[in-house]
């Protein structure tokens, strides 16, 4: 038996794992990502010092960032909770510009059109503005996504069982089954929620496939 065929139950319960530990921080950096985008899309004075400040956070390296966060928090270094931020911290960074290019993308046209209909700011925003912006949002939520999906293997550094498991025991132990597994297993997490999130977009934007088949 390979070392694939002896432990296919660790692998499955470490890919579940990971897909859990991953979902939370694409949720809740498309949640925070969400008023910033807007908020860089409304008041051009304050979209650069947004759009900077958030895509620098992509550029520091998971490992400061976890020994930080505890301290900043008061969270246990060891927690899944500080790889749950630190995850959510890079998916703000990747989706806020998205986040505000798809609202750049709504044309004023439609935007005044709605406003002699009648439609009050936040009727606006949920009805008209953030469904148009929405297949941009989902093409830098896709991205954020699969990043997130990669990036969740660091867990393991501070103690949180995932996917990541499998390379640090792989490269101690030397079994190079145990790491292909491991590269698979995230590929395919990734593909898994990438498709998911296509599905969402086709049902929740359904407007955007028949632009599709017209073009």
């Amino acid at each position: 038996m390979t070392w694939i065929g002896d432990n296919l139950g660790l692998i499955l319960g470490l890919t579940v794992e990971h897909l859990r530990q991953s979902l939370w921080p694409i949720v809740w950096g498309l949640l925070l990502s969400l008023p910033l985008g807007w908020a860089a899309h409304r008041w051009r004075a304050a979209r650069g010092p947004i759009i900077v400040i958030t895509g620098l956070l992509y550029t520091l390296p998971s490992l400061a960032l976890l020994p930080l966060l505890p301290v900043v928090f008061g969270i246990s270094a060891l927690s899944e909770l500080n790889l749950v931020l630190a995850l959510t911290i890079y998916a703000v960074a990747i989706l806020v510009r998205s986040v505000a290019d798809g609202f750049d993308a709504v044309d004023g046209d439609v935007r005044r059109a709605a406003v002699a209909l009648g439609f009050g700011p936040a009727r606006r925003f949920w009805g008209v503005e953030l469904p148009l912006a929405g297949p941009v949002i989902l093409a830098g939520l896709r991205v954020a996504a699969v990043s997130t999906v990669a990036l969740a293997t660091v867990g393991i550094l501070i103690g949180v069982n995932n996917l990541g498991y499998l390379f640090t025991n792989g490269f101690q132990r030397r079994i190079v089954e145990e790491i292909l597994a491991g590269v698979v297993a995230v590929a395919l997490v990734a593909l898994v929620v990438d498709v998911a999130l296509v599905l969402a977009g086709r049902v929740l934007l359904p407007w955007t496939r028949a632009a599709g088949r017209r073009a």
